[in-house]
């Protein structure tokens, strides 16, 4: 993994993490173990590139973000750039991209879409704007580091297809989450929650008519010790794969077209 962009072969999957990438993350230091695991054991290869919050504002801006097959907006906040963080989650959004986010990755996600689709200019995130008067991520009423819960997913879902039950149990790392008051200006603006904690609280949501638009508060990377990749961490792959086995076919099309 690299955050050069050097060239691939046509056809390869290329996803990128954008995050703040640290050895004292846990779920970071999963992601070399996840990738070989997700080859070896189900032929699923990825061309990963690191891409800090900081240079994610100019790649999205450039086009460059653009090109990935998948992008995975990890744990890590407060992210070094809230701008780039949100930047990436919406060049995934409005380009079709795969996308995955995670803890702070679920959280940003739903900043992005209220503040860009909702035109909720104002909404904030406490852990980047303590003085935030109403935030729509504020800190959790009991905090969820360490944790472990059960999450439900709503039949009929993408979260409900990934997890392939309706209930699962999860690993967390996180003392932020979505404010309920705000849920449901997103959900009339398209947004589905997807996945609730068994006390209602929403754990997941996901974009209907995208092509893979997951996002998690729980940690998939997290679970089990690496070597069997989560069914979220999957299904992102396999998406990533799927559209550049599309891109290399049109490409391939292209070229046999008649002059």
């Amino acid at each position: 993994m690299t955050t050069a962009h050097t060239a691939t072969a046509v056809g390869t999957a290329r996803i990128a993490l954008v995050g703040d990438r640290s050895p004292h993350v846990a779920s970071h230091t999963r992601i070399p173990l996840l990738l070989d695991s997700l080859a070896a054991r189900d032929g699923l290869v990825l061309d990963a590139y690191w891409i800090p919050t900081g240079d994610a504002l100019a790649e999205a801006e450039s086009g460059a973000l653009a090109g990935f097959d998948a992008v995975w907006m990890l744990p890590g906040s407060p992210y070094a750039s809230e701008a780039g963080a949100l930047a990436a989650i919406r060049t995934a959004r409005e380009q079709g991209i795969p996308f995955l986010g995670t803890c702070g990755g679920f959280q940003h996600a739903l900043l992005e879409y209220a503040r860009n689709v909702c035109g909720l200019t104002g909404a904030a995130h406490a852990e980047n704007d303590p003085a935030a008067a109403d935030p729509l991520i504020a800190p959790l009423a009991c905090s969820l580091v360490g944790h472990e819960g059960v999450v439900r997913a709503e039949p009929g879902s993408l979260a409900e297809r990934v997890l392939g039950a309706e209930r699962s149990l999860e690993r967390y790392h996180c003392n932020y989450g979505p404010d309920a008051r705000h849920l449901p200006a997103l959900a009339a603006r398209g947004l589905r929650l997807s996945g609730h904690d068994e006390s209602g609280q929403v754990r997941m949501a996901e974009l209907p008519g995208h092509p893979f638009f997951l996002a998690t508060l729980f940690q998939p990377e997290l679970s089990g010790d690496g070597s069997r990749p989560h069914p979220a961490v999957r299904a992102l792959a396999a998406a990533a794969v799927a559209r550049a086995g599309a891109r290399a076919g049109a490409q391939a099309g292209a070229g046999d077209a008649p002059e």
